[in-house]
């Protein structure tokens, strides 16, 4: 298995990294996809011992939404500034990256030009996107449709409804799953997880939030992945050993710079 999205390299894992790292490989996890925030030079740090941690790890780094108006001021710069970190990191996606209009920590514009700025430096780099949207459907998908053609897309944790579904499918798009489908008021999540072809999913924690049942209200792990796995499992019918085969095989296709197996 894969956590394909996680914040590892935040200080909430960095009293006790080994025993995360350690916990996950146990769980059966031959690595994970960790998120950096651009110009979080404190992450940076930490990242360095993440890598060390577990050879598993892979990096992805991005600016996201909430962060978008921190670099307004100068675009061309944070577009530099990211490039070089993606560099730094070995990234092998860019991202978390998208639109957010339920908290508007950015202003809505500002979101969307950095938002279309990244997708096309995703597209001079040939990296895939790992894309944030809430309550920002519409103006997410213009956007990728504007600029994100030949694009690998991820909508990491996914949580929209059949119609966003088949839209984000019919981009060519892969839906990421999180310990929400676990939850118990979830169940038009479940039907999406059940109707996603087997070659177009990825399981992930987000954590450290987001916990799966039955781990809810505290700090998520990788190894909680294990619990997405099963609840897709019985979802889609089909055996944990399965899941984790093919969401596997989708990580491999769609990050191919990962070298994961």
């Amino acid at each position: 298995m894969i956590d394909s999205h996680c914040h590892l390299a935040g200080e909430e894992f960095a009293a006790d990294l080994d025993a995360v790292v350690a916990r996950a490989r146990e769980a059966g996890l031959s690595g994970a996809l960790v998120i950096l925030a651009a110009g979080d030079d404190a992450e940076g740090e930490r990242a360095k011992s993440v890598k060390a941690a577990w050879e598993g790890v892979r990096f992805s780094v991005g600016i996201h939404p909430h962060q978008a108006g921190e670099h307004a001021g100068d675009l061309d710069a944070a577009m530099t500034r990211l490039d070089a970190e993606l560099t730094t990191h070995g990234a092998v996606a860019l991202g978390e990256i998208g639109l957010d209009y339920h908290y508007d920590f950015s202003p809505r514009d500002i979101q969307q030009e950095v938002f279309r700025r990244q997708l096309r430096l995703a597209r001079r780099l040939d990296l895939p996107v790992i894309i944030h949207t809430r309550e920002a459907t519409d103006d997410t998908f213009r956007l990728l449709s504007d600029e994100g053609a030949g694009l690998r897309v991820v909508f990491h944790c996914f949580t929209g409804g059949i119609e966003m579904a088949a839209t984000a499918l019919d981009m060519g798009a892969v839906l990421s799953f999180a310990g929400i489908v676990t939850f118990p008021k979830a169940a038009e999540l479940r039907q999406v997880a059940q109707m996603v072809p087997e070659d177009r999913f990825l399981v992930e924690t987000d954590s450290p939030y987001l916990s799966p049942v039955p781990f809810r209200g505290k700090r998520n792990e990788p190894a909680f992945v294990a619990h997405v796995v099963e609840a897709l499992a019985t979802v889609r019918g089909r055996p944990a050993a399965q899941i984790a085969r093919e969401s596997t095989g989708t990580f491999s296709r769609v990050f191919p710079r990962s070298n994961i197996a």
